[in-house]
């Protein structure tokens, strides 16, 4: 940013200088982007406007770092920000401005930036040719079927409604029950609907491309779920919901649980212990123990000796070492390698383990957590002696070193639970017309029920951790106890089928006064990269891949945390441009938790070795009759009550067209006659 801007205002200032091609391209591009707010442009005329630019792009000496810049720029154009070129020809951007006072029109505001992105993504190819070979007629069973025969007809539900609120109310309950009859399914590879012959993952990919966020697939951990109704033929699809790896960085749990270190250190000055010394010296001894050594002897990189009384020369020798080791990383590692060598993951054979822990990456990571593990071994020794009390473990957090070591073991006891004993929510609603009826906090509810839990947990029992596989030089195998759902609201305002959704454990066979529910944990910061396309995030690694020191972030797990968020911002940085300010996406996300056991925090830093689950486990499917039967009574039975709610749900038929809330609709695609005729104007 080598100029000022007025107040608000980024200037964008990319690496090429003033007087070259490409600044001129990338200028020209910035003037017919000015002015693209929601009353002008439309998403097709930005897109036509960057065709153009990127076909001037390949006449420049370089064309990665222009090809970048004209992609961060459309980007922020297509999102709503307001891009101007001021008489000196400077390009200077402004982010679209919030409504926090007016909920409806924020939610409008982040709903229009997501429908661009998930419309580039349904204008794709094998997007649209998915979606209509989903909604083709097919015979299963003798039966003609598409997928439409899993939507349920808005008039039939309606009338069915009708008849249900006319009953006694004796009769009600059981008659209600009748015309809805929610049902769990699991989607496992390969699985099929026995009722239209579809994998259910197509089924639940159909569905996921009916939200109004763009469907990306995350790595690690995934289940996805549908909701059923038995009630009706072929089973109609009520909601979708899937569970995956948690994000690993999110200030709002992490505080909540206990994991960051201000919480921490609040804690013991309240209420400290002999249990939390006595917790910080076995989490480091447990660090110590599961790491892979046996090369570092070989090399005397370390003695035996070093491990009970390490000597500060050892400590800074392994910190030296592994800081050479990841350099060695950077510089030879490729990701294809890598993930070539994953193919035995799952192999209970140590010498693939132990091969894995001798790459740079490995040797990196192993010396450095030694070299902390051990100063944190030498001094806890020295302050808290072989029995911690309450006082020692105060006197411990009173000098910098203290609070760096309880910073560490924090790091260390997040890392052993955060990956097993949580879920992200990634995806979780109901679809027309059972939206209309409270559908969404049916959905809400089950995924954190019993039968989930169990069916989680069944999914992942024997699968081994990558990386403490990789430290260990040994398979590991961690129990997949998962304690705690978490998920985000998309928009910064309240989620309706989150809120007030709270049910009694005693129905789940938990105890008297103890509830299953939503807990509202703050709002989240609003930053990331959500609102950026793969094609400018391919652009960026493109850039990155040409610099002089090659691609730092090779998307292999265990190498860091979010490396798409790395990647961006080491491109952005590449270019010069204004990286946090371009990386705040304006919009804050309600951060939502739902415990499943009464011993969450204390079993999440490793201080319980057991976890003490609200429900019981035993009866899985028992559990999830008894949230149908209470979400019928809490929210149902109530909503068909009322005359506007029925009428909503009528709106959704199957009469051709058919015009259903649960149906993909696909965005218009540019035929290209736009091209020919702008270009004539120009």
């Amino acid at each position: 940013m080598s100029r000022q801007a007025p107040a608000g205002r980024l200037v964008l200032s990319p690496l090429f200088p003033e007087s070259s091609k490409a600044h001129t391209v990338f200028r020209e591009h910035a003037k017919r982007l000015a002015g693209a707010d929601a009353h002008s442009q439309s998403d097709a005329d930005v897109l036509r406007a960057l065709d153009r630019a990127l076909a001037r792009a390949q006449t420049v000496e370089r064309p990665a770092p222009l090809r970048a810049a004209l992609y961060v720029l459309t980007d922020l154009a297509r999102q709503r920000w307001l891009i101007c070129v001021n008489d000196e020809g400077t390009v200077e951007v402004q982010r679209p401005k919030g409504h926090h006072t007016d909920p409806r029109a924020e939610k409008a505001r982040i709903r229009a930036q997501e429908l661009v992105k998930r419309d580039e993504q349904l204008r794709e190819p094998a997007a649209r040719k998915f979606i209509t070979g989903m909604e083709s007629a097919t015979v299963h069973g003798l039966r003609p079927v598409s997928v439409f025969s899993l939507f349920r007809d808005g008039r039939e539900l309606a009338n069915s409604l009708r008849h249900v609120r006319s009953l006694p109310d004796a009769r009600r309950a059981d008659e209600l029950r009748k015309t809805i009859d929610p049902y769990l399914q699991f989607v496992d590879d390969g699985s099929v609907c026995e009722h239209t012959g579809f994998r259910l993952q197509d089924i639940w990919r159909y569905f996921r491309h009916t939200w109004t966020n763009h469907y990306t697939s995350r790595p690690g951990r995934s289940m996805a779920i549908l909701v059923r109704d038995r009630a009706r033929r072929f089973h109609p699809v009520m909601g979708i919901g899937a569970i995956g790896s948690p994000i690993v960085q999110i200030r709002e749990r992490d505080t909540w649980i206990g994991w960051h270190p201000e919480t921490f250190f609040h804690r013991v000055a309240k209420e400290p212990s002999a249990e939390l010394g006595t917790w910080l010296i076995k989490t480091v001894d447990g660090a110590i123990d599961d790491l892979y050594l046996d090369d570092f002897l070989e090399e005397q990189l370390i003695a035996r000796r070093d491990l009970v009384e390490p000597a500060h020369a050892v400590l800074t020798r392994l910190k030296v070492y592994g800081e050479e080791q990841r350099k060695l990383h950077h510089r030879f590692v490729c990701s294809q390698d890598l993930k070539q060598s994953t193919s035995h993951f799952g192999s209970t054979d140590e010498g693939h383990w132990q091969t894995r822990a001798r790459t740079h990456l490995y040797r990196s990571k192993r010396a450095l957590s030694l070299s902390e593990m051990l100063r944190a071994r030498r001094v806890l020794r020295e302050i808290l002696g072989q029995r911690p009390t309450a006082d020692s473990v105060c006197a411990l957090l009173e000098f910098s070193e203290g609070r760096q070591i309880a910073k560490r073991v924090l790091r260390k006891a997040k890392a052993d639970r955060v990956g097993t004993a949580m879920g992200d929510i990634t995806v979780c609603g109901a679809v027309a017309p059972y939206n209309r009826i409270l559908g969404g906090k049916l959905v809400s509810m089950l995924i954190a029920s019993p039968e989930v839990v169990v069916a989680y947990r069944s999914r992942y029992l024997n699968q081994q951790s990558e990386i403490a596989s990789a430290m260990a030089g040994r398979p590991i195998v961690r129990p997949s106890q998962v304690v705690l759902f978490v998920t985000t609201s998309l928009y910064g305002a309240g989620s309706s089928q989150y809120n007030r959704l709270r049910m009694p454990a005693e129905t789940l066979g938990g105890r008297p006064g103890e509830h299953l529910e939503y807990v509202e944990l703050g709002k989240s910061e609003a930053y990331g990269t959500s609102h950026f396309s793969m094609d400018t995030v391919e652009a960026l690694v493109a850039l990155v891949q040409q610099t002089s020191n090659g691609q730092r972030v090779n998307s292999i797990f265990g190498e860091g945390v979010n490396p798409k968020l790395r990647k961006m911002r080491e491109g952005l940085d590449l270019l010069k441009l204004p990286t946090d300010e371009l990386l705040q996406h304006g919009r804050q996300r309600i951060v939502y938790a739902v415990p499943l056991v009464r011993n969450v925090q204390k079993f999440l830093l490793g201080m319980d070795e057991e976890p003490d689950y609200l429900f019981d486990l035993a009866m899985p499917t028992e559990g999830t009759e008894a949230i149908i039967r209470w979400w019928t009574e809490r929210w149902l039975s109530k909503r068909i009550m009322r005359d506007e709610v029925l009428a909503q749900i009528e709106e959704h038929t199957l009469v051709r067209p058919i015009r259903h809330g649960a149906r993909a609709v696909l965005p218009a695609v540019d035929d290209g006659q736009g091209d020919l005729l702008d270009d004539l104007a120009w």
